[in-house]
């Protein structure tokens, strides 16, 4: 990642094709020790392709992976069938859990393990 990281602030930078000098010295200037394999494998994958392109492409991909949204839509889709009363018991949940934390850290007086 820090080796696509480094070739595209060098793209940004306005340099269109960067080479493996440009993206070394970014790697360096930040402590990290540049690996000559990936730094190849970043630099063949990337040579000659419009950065911007290349970003689109990207996003595309990745508006096929499932992230977790389904769970928010079905959670918010239930006071519109007449579950209302669902995110009032979910707000109760979250008090009582708020409740617990602070009667936790009274038992423990202060002290911590480490103190």
């Amino acid at each position: 990642m820090r080796y696509v990281a480094a070739y595209l602030l060098t793209a940004l930078g306005g340099k269109e094709n960067p080479n493996a000098s440009d993206i070394k010295k970014i790697l360096e200037s930040v402590g990290i020790e540049a690996d000559a394999t990936r730094l190849d494998k970043v630099i063949s994958e990337l040579n000659g392709k419009n950065v911007e392109d290349v970003i689109a492409q990207g996003y595309s991909k990745l508006a096929s992976v499932p992230t977790g949204g389904a769970v928010a839509v079905a959670t918010s889709a239930a006071p519109a069938a007449g579950g209302a009363a669902a995110p009032a018991a979910a707000a109760e949940e979250k008090k009582e859990e708020k409740k617990d934390e602070s009667e936790e850290s009274d038992e423990d007086m202060g002290f911590d393990l480490f103190n």
